[in-house]
């Protein structure tokens, strides 16, 4: 993928050399999250009130110690300076890295081809801000961790991004490859358009009133149109003549090796087909296709027919 010199986006939120985004004590919660073996989360959990107040009043007794109890959680002791990342191996990596360039630029491409999209429909697009955090940090949806794996939150509008999951892409999920991590931004950013476009409110009010088979029936049809929305990204950057050989490939493998049933037949040895809430490795691959080989909205309504 061509996208060294390329424009980046100022809707980039860095908070990785916050010492409150990692290794925070206050729970979890989610939003429409790429699988990194579990499920969509959507809000909630954490711990009670009382504790809360608790934990916060220790960290603050402490921090009028001089010691930061988030810094001492995150990095072990260490800590890093203004403007670096604690990475997981201890080293201290600058936020302007080229992964940050990358992601800046991956974003802004997105931003150029939604913007073209809506406005021949009539319509204005809102641009997402997107989020990159080291270990947990704080989203409208709740607290974030690593371990959901990129998520789009709707309540506030934002990706959030752990860059170490690229890593973790092409180590532990064998999906290598700067098109793969590309795939992963835009299929966030389809849940955006999603937002946009009225589709997941509407999923949101109506999971309510269904069982939990059914809502995960439904949450594959949301899944699979952002995939499809990714597509319809992919094709505006072939037009364009920033992709590479190999690289609709890499995107296709990535699809693959985060369908459900691929995911659980690794984790566990078997799947569980009414559990799946992302789609098939073959569903995936297949919307990001069609998607990506027509490059028009029409070609993604996920919700009529089978998938």
């Amino acid at each position: 993928m061509e996208w060294r010199g390329r424009r980046q986006s100022d809707n980039v939120e860095d908070r990785r050399s916050d010492p409150t985004s990692g290794g925070s004590p206050f729970g979890r919660g989610g939003g429409f999250n790429f699988p990194s073996g579990g499920g969509v989360r959507r809000a909630g959990g954490g711990l009670s009130i009382g504790t809360i107040i608790f934990l916060v009043v220790i960290y603050l007794i402490f921090k009028a110690m001089g010691i930061d109890l988030m810094q001492v959680l995150d990095t072990g002791g260490t800590s890093s300076g203004p403007g670096y990342e604690q990475t997981q191996s201890g080293t201290r990596t600058p936020a302007n890295d080229e992964m940050t360039a990358f992601v800046r630029t991956v974003l802004a491409e997105t931003e150029d081809t939604w913007h073209g999209i809506f406005q021949a429909q009539g319509k204005e697009y809102e641009e997402p801000r997107l989020v990159l955090f080291s270990g947990q940090t704080e989203s409208a949806c709740g607290f974030a961790s690593a371990a959901t794996g990129p998520f789009y939150c709707p309540g506030d509008h934002k990706v959030y991004l752990d860059t170490a999951f690229f890593q973790e892409l092409s180590d532990r999920f064998g999906a290598s490859g700067d098109f793969a991590e590309a795939y992963v931004v835009s299929h966030e950013v389809g849940h955006h358009v999603q937002n946009l476009l009225g589709i997941l409110p509407k999923f949101n009010q109506a999971r309510q009133r269904m069982s939990e088979e059914e809502a995960n029936k439904m949450s594959v049809r949301v899944e699979l149109q952002a995939d499809c929305f990714a597509g319809i990204w992919g094709k505006y950057t072939q037009q364009k003549g920033i992709l590479e050989a190999g690289d609709l490939e890499e995107a296709l493998n990535a699809a693959q090796q985060i369908g459900d049933d691929t995911l659980q037949k690794r984790s566990q040895g078997y799947v569980v087909p009414e559990s799946f809430n992302h789609g098939t490795s073959a569903q995936r691959v297949r919307w990001f296709k069609r998607g990506f080989d027509s490059g028009q909205l029409t070609a993604c309504d996920t919700f009529s027919g089978p998938v």
